[in-house]
């Protein structure tokens, strides 16, 4: 993993002070390793790991969430937290808190989907309904995706290889790798290989479709019993756009950073997808 080209000025700075939601994430995924290593000799781990036999055959549903707490070693759980800490304020700031913690664990669970399915269909040797998955990686895959989608054009300096790349090259290098492992069978972890590719798969799914948010927004408001703000539009629809040099835009992105996601109206969704869009066929 690496470090991100971001301009501080228009949207926060990756290497900011860390989003709520991800410090979170990040103290409790090394608190739970490091209390089953040191104190349960990692039987939390296999208590809660996820198998297909255990999720789906004896019901135990709640491994689709809880398989993504828990890690395997110390580099694992180090590098996952690697992830998340650079890349998981981009989504958390784009969605906004309550949304973003929805994509991050629908992503997770699309990784234990996705894993499900090509052990049934006899794609990943070596495995079976017993095989147990762990890792927060399906998520942050998707968050990589995501962040993909939202910003294709930004730059990566990977530590190991020493490359810079595009978020878009990085999140098709990684899906490509993931698929390798699977098809050719190289490495021995066509299991993890598969839920990362899972997550970014639900990862893309999500950032391209907003129905869920809506859905999430209406739960939330029956919850407290009272209608959200209403957020008027400020700027005006164009057919097209740059990114990096659109001041609406850069309102926009202000917007996020202070409010969230879910703060802007359709009409500022929908410039903003159009200048990501634009942006990334201007790279091409």
């Amino acid at each position: 993993m690496g470090a991100a080209d971001w301009d501080n000025s228009r949207s926060g700075g990756m290497m900011s002070q860390l989003t709520p939601v991800v410090k979170r994430l990040l103290i409790l995924n090394l608190a739970i390793y490091f209390t089953d290593m040191l104190v349960f000799n990692f039987t939390i781990r296999e208590q809660f790991a996820f198998s297909i036999q255990s999720a789906l055959l004896e019901f135990k549903i709640w491994e689709f969430v809880t398989f993504q707490f828990i890690h395997g070693s110390l580099g694992h759980v180090l590098f996952n937290c690697i992830g998340l800490f650079f890349f998981g304020p981009w989504m958390e700031r784009w969605w906004g808190a309550k949304h973003f913690v929805f994509f991050y664990l629908v992503c997770g669970a699309g990784g234990a989907v996705l894993y499900c399915c090509l052990e049934l269909a006899g794609a990943l040797p070596g495995s079976n309904l017993e095989t147990g998955l762990v890792g927060a990686s399906a998520g942050i895959y998707g968050i990589l995706v995501g962040v993909a989608v939202i910003a294709p054009s930004m730059r990566v300096s990977l530590l190991f290889p020493p490359i810079t790349l595009t978020m878009r090259q990085l999140a098709i290098a990684l899906m490509v790798i993931s698929v390798g492992v699977i098809v050719l069978e190289i490495g021995g972890n066509q299991g993890g290989e598969a839920g990362h590719l899972g997550g970014a798969i639900m990862g893309l799914f999500l950032m391209k479709t907003h129905g869920w948010t809506g859905w999430l927004q209406s739960r939330t408001r029956k919850t407290r019993g009272r209608p959200a703000a209403d957020f008027k539009a400020k700027i005006r629809p164009r057919t097209m756009v740059d990114l990096h040099g659109s001041t609406d835009v850069d309102a926009i992105l202000d917007k996020i950073s202070r409010e969230g996601f879910q703060s802007l109206t359709e009409d500022e969704r929908e410039l903003l997808h159009r200048a990501a869009k634009y942006d990334e066929e201007q790279d091409s």
